[in-house]
């Protein structure tokens, strides 16, 4: 019941604006699956579903996939959109985004797994990246560049 759940939850923020849980639950509940709010959080934490700038609505639940490490062609594109400004600050690397996309572009940068990177850290429209040294810092600049390319 689970994995056909969460295959219908994709499949629903694919085909909709959905903002909410709740928005979620009616959606699901017409699909025939009959669900509560805890059973909603823990499928959105499960399938690490976030939210991106909506068409139709303020903001969307939106999903990368289920593939560790591999970024589908929409994140990309989202990623290069949202991105304002990339710069380095020795061993760090700061990310200026559109408002609100700070965690959407640590969620992108996280699944690139670069080995230069200790850890990162998302604010509303910045992403704090810290690498090893300097060098690796102007490595990860470079990668992110030729990524949004």
């Amino acid at each position: 019941m689970k994995i056909a759940r969460h295959a219908q939850i994709i499949k629903l923020i694919n085909q909709y604006d959905i903002e909410t849980q709740e928005e979620l639950a009616k959606k699901l509940e017409e699909s025939g699956f009959a669900v509560t709010q805890a059973t909603i959080s823990r499928d959105i934490k499960d399938l690490h579903l976030f939210k991106v700038s909506g068409i139709e609505k303020k903001y969307r639940y939106a999903y990368i996939n289920d593939s560790e490490g591999e970024i589908s062609p929409k994140m990309k594109n989202l990623f290069r959109d949202c991105v304002v400004a990339v710069k380095c600050a020795q061993n760090m690397v700061v990310i200026k985004t559109l408002t609100g996309n700070g965690p959407n572009a640590g969620t992108v940068v996280d699944k690139l797994n670069y080995p230069e990177i200790v850890g990162s850290v998302a604010g509303d429209d910045t992403l704090l990246i810290v690498c090893e040294n300097n060098e690796a810092a102007a490595a990860v600049i470079e990668k992110i560049n030729d990524f949004m390319k």
